[in-house]
């Protein structure tokens, strides 16, 4: 999912447990930290070669979760 979605369910999550914090803050937060991720030097986080993408953006929960399993299923098929 993109940074801005992530940050959203962040935030919804956070507002669940009665904790309030601005978008924007956890927005730059996750935007750091995939920096970081995906810029270090052990083990830099990335897409393997022969993974399979799939864009959660829009996605609930349950939805992602019937999208990986109709993509396992035609795989396996």
């Amino acid at each position: 999912a993109s940074a801005e979605a992530r940050a959203r369910r962040r935030c919804r999550e956070l507002e669940q447990r009665g904790e309030k914090v601005a978008y924007e803050t956890i927005l730059t937060e996750i935007r750091e930290r995939d920096a970081r991720d995906s810029s270090r030097a052990a083990a830099p986080l990335k897409q393997a070669e022969d993974a399979i993408g799939v864009d959660t953006t829009e996605l609930s929960l349950e939805e992602s979760v019937a999208a990986l399993l109709a993509l396992v299923k035609e795989k396996l098929a």
